[in-house]
């Protein structure tokens, strides 16, 4: 319910990151409440919030284990926040952190809260590791039988399979096709080359190198483990380098999505402070930009009319009639990188006509985005992808430009596992 008489602007005091790792490299030893609570505690420590009770933290993470059901709640706890701070865990697959400053902002909007903090995390290095659900049923059958003759017959049943750990599925359940294999029936759809994805990859690359040179990411990332930096952005590559990479999703001679131009494995975690500018101004903090619009959308890829990343082209028409801009009326664009491909078909279908008319009942294409305001800091391809934290950084990222910058406004786009979409727009 509305507190007050409308809605406040939701500002975004800013956001703190640990690098984000390869897998099963430098975080293998740490899981996702360690990471989180290391997010959370920059942040406390980066705007003085020791102690501080804030209205809500609201994270979540994709993969995660069983006896991690309070996982944000947890690492509240530990985060250096005063222990009245409540905590809520959420996912909505790669979008969970966008997802998250999104809920957190309504709620400022409303008037509900004054402030919050919106982030996630993931590791692909601790994934929850299960046993078959044959095994699982053997022991409950067990334990509810009554008698001690019935618990022992139980395990009468058991088989040597029974003791092969069943790891986290990364295919979609509805089309048993992991997200590379989707993202290549939408590159041969949409026509998209091998040259073409592998040169949107050397610019993310480029552009997070010359940002980590230029001390861009200074403040935003914080040290962890080791770590003062994401250590998969390589300044070096080329796009020679790039095209002796073998694809690894379609190996028939037909595919195009390689290591290079699909984001690596990644474990990490971010944090975003948003909140009221009155609350803001109490506490002599900065106020970089403002979350304005948000937005999720969903495709029908399971019954084979849309593909399984294409969401956000969707989603983000829909926030611009809500807002009232056109596709150009942005001076950056920060487009989740899951794979090069996947950001080429959504260019291109917003510039599509028959698309636009067909999908989007539109007279007009949305048309084309300066491609140098893209990504200009890197993107996920270079900086890598822990599935929940990805939302976080964007936003902290994008409102980073925009102060410096003295930019007017950002869009954000974020394809999601299921076929769904999270997009948000920030203004100054």
């Amino acid at each position: 319910m509305l507190v007050g008489t409308g809605a406040r602007r939701v500002a975004i005091a800013g956001g703190v990151r640990i690098p984000f790792a390869r897998g099963h490299g430098a975080y293998a030893e740490v899981g996702d409440q360690e990471m989180l609570t290391a997010a959370l505690a920059a942040v406390v420590d980066r705007f003085g919030l020791r102690g501080e009770r804030l209205g809500e933290v609201a994270a979540g993470a994709v993969m995660k284990h069983p006896s991690q059901w309070n996982l944000v709640r947890e690492s509240v706890l530990g985060s250096g926040l005063s222990p009245q701070t409540p905590g809520l865990d959420l996912q909505r697959a790669c979008g969970t952190g966008l997802e998250a400053a999104i809920q957190i902002g309504n709620k400022i909007a409303l008037g509900q809260i004054d402030a919050g903090i919106a982030g996630g995390a993931d590791t692909v290095s601790d994934p929850p590791v299960a046993f078959p659900r044959d095994f699982q049923r053997l022991l409950l059958k067990s334990y509810r039988a009554r008698t001690t003759a019935a618990r022992a017959s139980a395990w009468l049943g058991l088989r040597p399979r029974h003791f092969k750990p069943a790891l986290p599925g990364i295919t979609e359940p509805r089309t048993g096709l992991s997200m590379g294999e989707s993202t290549e029936l939408m590159v041969k759809t949409w026509g998209i080359s091998r040259e073409q994805q592998d040169r949107l990859a050397l610019e993310s690359h480029r552009k997070a190198a010359e940002a980590y040179a230029n001390g861009f990411y200074r403040g935003l990332v914080q040290p962890y483990l080791g770590l003062d930096r994401d250590n998969n952005v390589r300044a070096d590559t080329s796009m020679e380098k790039l095209a002796k990479l073998a694809p690894v999703f379609d190996r028939s001679g037909a595919g195009t999505l390689t290591a290079g131009n699909s984001t690596p494995m990644t474990d990490g975690a971010s944090a975003v402070l948003l909140c009221s500018e009155a609350w803001a101004r109490q506490r002599d903090l900065p106020v970089l930009a403002y979350l304005a619009y948000g937005k999720t959308a969903a495709v029908d890829y399971a019954g084979g009319r849309e593909g399984l990343l294409m969401a956000p082209a969707y989603a983000v028409p829909a926030m611009l009639r809500d807002s009232g801009m056109r596709l150009q009326d942005f001076d950056y664009y920060e487009i989740h990188e899951a794979f090069a491909g996947q950001v080429l078909c959504t260019l291109q279908a917003w510039n599509d006509p028959a698309f636009c008319r067909e999908k989007l009942a539109r007279d007009e294409v949305l048309g084309t985005i300066d491609r140098s305001r893209l990504n200009v800091r890197g993107g996920s391809l270079a900086i890598g992808h822990p599935f929940a934290a990805t939302g976080g950084r964007l936003v902290a990222t994008l409102a980073k430009i925009l102060d410096e910058q003295r930019g007017r406004r950002g869009l954000i786009s974020v394809c999601t596992a299921g076929g769904m979409g999270v997009t948000a727009i920030l203004e100054r």
